[in-house]
């Protein structure tokens, strides 16, 4: 089994706390735009300039990771353009670029990769986000609820590979209906598709449609189960599936020092910004942000670091704040010496 490592693109900020809105969770006080109010460990943060995302992508480049994943979302900066900026400052770093289907036409949106597959001489990933928040789904147009977007999330997926097929592809479904879908040259190689969902109505699209199905990072019981659950639906449709997980890395000297730099990151949150993170992830769609929420149940203000442990070396600290879901995992220099 081979590994592939990415590292992940701040197009929302970046700082030394816990700062990053995501996709899903304004500042408090303000939209993330000139003029807004920011304090406490947010008032640290970087702002996402092309100059800074150049930097990290130069790094991640030289540090040997294959590729940057690239968030979409209202709080954040759009993925196609940044990446596509960003394509002349690398040589050799991929692009997991995550689009949302429902808000672009799937023939355009195959017409865009291959595009930016022969710009960028290969490099683009697609990371197909169907959208879990009503309400963020809603503030551009969409108002499917969340198994139908599931479903025309299969369609969309299922235009834009017959696109790519350098032959006119008809397709008459319940959310698309199109006629001689093509693009002028079809990409070289085609991108990888790349895609989360946690739910019923997510399983069957990842099976037929996509390349790698993604996970959060829960404890290592709960991912079998989910990979178990993959393949075999991957296998009555004659396809195999790549995985992959997302995790945040706390490396230190000492799994001591890298424990203790989670508390730090804990102790840094205003109480103002954990109880916002919570509402509006709380009326979150997304049965995998659920299933991540109530990892925190036994954390509460003032309580420690420890208590958000859910696997040796494996804690839920930052979706208390943060948009998204990913594991954070304290690491230390090869010595299990908490």
């Amino acid at each position: 089994m081979s590994l592939t490592f990415h590292w992940f693109l701040p197009t929302s900020g970046d700082g030394r706390a816990i700062i990053g809105r995501g996709h899903s969770v304004p500042l408090e006080g303000g939209h993330g735009g000139p003029g807004s109010l920011a304090t406490g460990a947010r008032a640290a943060s970087r702002p996402p300039d092309i100059e800074y995302l150049a930097q990290v992508a130069r790094s991640a480049e030289q540090l040997g990771f294959t590729g940057v994943l690239t968030p979409t979302g209202t709080w954040c900066e759009d993925a196609w353009l940044v990446t596509a900026a960003l394509i002349r400052e690398t040589q050799r770093l991929k692009f997991l670029v995550a689009l949302r289907p429902g808000l672009t036409s799937p023939t355009l949106a195959a017409q865009m990769a291959a595009t930016y597959q022969r710009i960028s001489r290969g490099r683009l990933l697609l990371n197909v986000v169907t959208g879990g928040q009503a309400d963020e789904q809603r503030r551009f147009g969409d108002h499917l609820p969340h198994d139908e977007r599931y479903a025309r999330t299969g369609e969309f997926i299922d235009i834009v590979r017959g696109a790519w097929s350098s032959h006119p592809y008809d397709f008459h479904g319940v959310h698309y209906q199109v006629d001689g879908a093509t693009v002028m040259s079809p990409p070289e190689p085609t991108p990888g598709v790349y895609f989360g969902g946690s739910s019923a109505a997510a399983g069957p699209v990842a099976a037929r449609y996509v390349d790698v199905y993604l996970t959060w990072g829960e404890r290592p019981d709960q991912v079998a189960q989910k990979i178990a659950w993959m393949r075999g639906l991957a296998e009555a449709e004659g396809r195999t599936l790549r995985f992959g997980i997302r995790l945040h890395v706390i490396s230190r000297d000492s799994a001591k020092d890298a424990w203790a730099e989670a508390g730090r990151l804990l102790d840094d949150l205003d109480p103002g910004e954990i109880a916002n993170a919570q509402r509006v992830l709380g009326r979150s769609e997304s049965v995998g942000q659920d299933r991540m929420r109530d990892l925190h149940a036994n954390y509460r203000r003032g309580g420690a670091v420890a208590d958000l442990e859910i696997y040796p070396n494996l804690c839920r600290a930052c979706p208390r704040r943060r948009g998204h879901g990913a594991g954070r995992q304290p690491r230390g220099g090869g010595r299990a010496d908490r």
